[in-house]
């Protein structure tokens, strides 16, 4: 046999054997749209959701830094009916790169987040078919009156919504992101005596009131009894305040009483219902009651014409309000630091 002979038939066999594998290849190429997806292993799409918290006065993602716990539901949007839902926890959610694996059909959804430990603790959310009955209702006491009370730190609670989800039906993986609102906030009372008299905590009582604790599925705030926020801790101590001293700038020591508390979402459109009381319960007399909305938001500040009213309260989750009192323990009316930011007050009706 010669040499080209030999050499014919080899490459016959080589053709022989490659063509069923080129075939297979064709197919797979065919059935997958031209693409193949390492470590897929078939051509079926895959679902992923994200979820962001960047509604903050950072402007940055710090979800992996404050939510620990996500449940996320897939509704039809024509019928509203819940299609798919599924729970996440611990140190998995709070890990970099998190997302959610979703298992449904293609087609568009409405999406719907209720995150955070305080879901499914502080605030019950009922098991529903139908998008409508996602409520979240904020846990209450009785007091001896029969009033709606809450006396402890609220855990945290961030809602997320995102309409027209489309998850096609193409190979690959798509990913959708569910952006998340924050809806409790920490509210920090100080009161100062600048006469050096000493301020007694147990002789103050503090309180938050509004109906703001059943929010419906798109976050806004329903009809609800009025619920009084009490302070979860209240402290007395001693503070160093600059004082003018004949043109010089001297440090006083002075009394201080600090109180926290936590209330649920603030809402613009509640303005004048959200009321911060301070009380002296050695005389039975009311030293302060502000409305909180009202006066965070005058002191927006350098976020004016950046942020909308409610993007601002949406954003700011922490309030510290100073009231200084005089030697009669009485606030003056005068003025108030919300935020280290002064309010001089001329309308008293506030």
């Amino acid at each position: 046999m010669s040499f080209t002979t030999l050499k014919n038939l080899t490459f016959s066999k080589i053709r022989a054997c490659a063509l069923p594998a080129a075939i297979a290849a064709a197919g797979m190429l065919a059935g997958c749209g031209g693409f193949i997806y390492d470590g897929e292993g078939d051509c079926d799409p895959r679902y992923k959701v994200r979820f962001v918290f960047d509604k903050n006065l950072s402007f940055a993602d710090a979800f992996s830094h404050e939510v620990n716990a996500v449940t996320l539901y897939i509704v039809e949007p024509e019928s509203g009916r819940i299609i798919w839902s599924k729970s996440e926890s611990g140190e998995s959610v709070k890990a970099e790169g998190y997302m959610m694996d979703v298992d449904v059909e293609p087609g568009t959804y409405r999406l719907i987040a209720w995150c955070g430990e305080g879901a499914g603790t502080h605030f019950d959310i009922p098991q529903a078919d139908i998008h409508t009955g996602l409520t979240c209702t904020l846990a209450r006491a009785r007091g001896e009156n029969g009033e709606a009370r809450v006396d402890h730190d609220l855990k945290r609670l961030y809602h997320g919504r995102l309409e027209g989800a489309a998850f096609v039906d193409d190979e690959g993986t798509h990913v959708h992101t569910v952006h998340l609102v924050k809806n409790t906030n920490d509210v920090n009372v100080v009161l100062q005596n600048l006469s050096g008299k000493p301020l007694d905590s147990d002789k103050f009582s503090f309180t938050i009131t509004d109906a703001n604790g059943t929010m419906d599925w798109d976050n806004s705030i329903m009809p609800d009894e009025t619920i009084t926020y009490h302070a979860h801790d209240v402290r007395s101590g001693t503070a160093g305040v600059v004082m003018p001293d004949e043109g010089s700038r001297a440090i006083t020591a002075v009394s201080a009483c600090v109180a926290s508390l936590t209330t649920a979402r603030l809402m613009e459109n509640r303005r004048g219902s959200m009321m911060l009381n301070v009380y002296n319960t050695e005389k039975g007399t009311t030293v302060a009651s502000v409305p909180l909305i009202d006066y965070a938001l005058m002191v927006k500040g350098r976020y004016e014409g950046v942020v909308s009213d409610q993007d601002y309260l949406d954003r700011q989750d922490k309030y510290d309000v100073v009231f200084f009192l005089d030697e009669n323990n009485e606030w003056p009316r005068t003025h108030i630091y919300i935020n280290s930011w002064k309010i001089v007050l001329q309308n008293t009706d506030l």
